[in-house]
C-alpha cells in the first residue's frame, strides 16, 4: 500500500502530539508554539503549529484533530423513524402461543 500525503500529514501531528506531551493545559496557539519552539526538534513543528487558529485548546487530542481531522462531520439531524403499520410481523400469529406451523395465510 502507497503511503501518501494524509499519511504524512497524521504521522507529523503524532509526533507533535508526542513533542507537546508535558505542556500546561489548556492553552492558547501561542503557548503551544513557545513550548514546542523550547523542546529539542520542536522548532520543526512550529511551522505546522501555525496552521492552528488562534483559540485556546483544552486537550493535545483537540490539537491533532483541527490539523489532521479524522472523526467524521455531523450530517445533521438524524432521519426520523417511518410510521409503524398497525400490524406486528406474523400478523396474529406474532401473539398467538401456538400457531400452526407451516400453514400459508390468505392475504
Amino acid at each position: 500500500m502507497k503511503r501518501g500525503y494524509g499519511y504524512r500529514v497524521f504521522a507529523r501531528v503524532a509526533e507533535l502530539q508526542v513533542l507537546l506531551e508535558g505542556v500546561p493545559l489548556p492553552a492558547a496557539k501561542g503557548q503551544l508554539i513557545d513550548y514546542a519552539g523550547g523542546q529539542d526538534g520542536g522548532n520543526n513543528m512550529v511551522g505546522l503549529l501555525s496552521r492552528l487558529p488562534d483559540r485556546e485548546y483544552r486537550s493535545l487530542d483537540e490539537v491533532g484533530e483541527e490539523l489532521a481531522p479524522v472523526q467524521p462531520q455531523a450530517a445533521g439531524e438524524p432521519p426520523l423513524p417511518y410510521a409503524e403499520s398497525g400490524e406486528p410481523p406474523g400478523g396474529s400469529d406474532y401473539v398467538e402461543r401456538s400457531p400452526e406451523p407451516g400453514a400459508v395465510r390468505s392475504g
